[in-house]
């Protein structure tokens, strides 16, 4: 039993250190500018990337918020179940994240999906149709990032294709992330 938890953390470790950091600071950019341009982050994925939304977008709604300084507006896709099971019923699954983008999203928004295959294809449809709106789509993905990873403008992809060890990295990126934007926004509130 011992052997195994060594070698989980071991293979997570490893694979934390052959994301490059530019790729984080570029979504870490991407976001610090939604939030100094008043935008919308909307995050989403299923299974694990769903939680992982939630989380992600839990961090950067309250974890970011400070006395005198304009909220990070932020939106996890995943979090509405009525509303996911009412399209998926309606129309298709493929449907659940795109047709909500259509309620909300505008131009310059910034649009966050997680697949661990990069095959998704209700991530990769809201990924289109955000391009399509004029949003800036990012994704976090594994294997070889899949048909997501063409379409979405920026991507991290975690070279595995264990989905846990994949899962495991997007939930340290989605905090990396985080991190650093809630750093930029306190140093932004210090220059006031």
């Amino acid at each position: 039993m011992l052997d195994l938890i060594r070698t989980y953390l071991d293979s997570v470790s490893g694979l934390v250190m052959k994301v490059p950091p530019e790729e984080i600071q570029r979504v870490t950019d991407i976001i610090v500018d939604a939030w100094e341009n008043d935008r919308m982050v909307f995050v989403f994925g299923n299974g694990g990337g769903s939680a992982t939304s939630g989380h992600f977008v839990c961090d950067l709604a309250k974890g970011t918020a400070m006395p005198g300084r304009k909220r990070l507006r932020a939106l996890s896709l995943a979090e509405n179940v009525p509303l996911l099971t009412a399209w998926a019923n309606d129309t298709d699954y493929t449907n659940t994240f795109g047709e909500q983008l259509c309620n909300l999203l505008r131009p310059g928004d910034v649009v966050l999906g997680l697949s661990g295959s990069g095959m998704s294809p209700n991530v990769i449809n809201a990924l289109r149709l955000a391009n399509e709106a004029g949003a800036t789509t990012v994704l976090f993905s594994g294997f070889d990032g899949g048909e997501a990873a063409k379409v979405a403008k920026e991507s991290i992809v975690v070279p595995s294709v264990d989905m846990q060890q994949i899962e495991d990295v997007h939930l340290i990126l989605a905090h990396i992330v985080f991190r650093c934007v809630r750093d930029h926004i306190a140093g932004a509130a210090r220059q006031d």
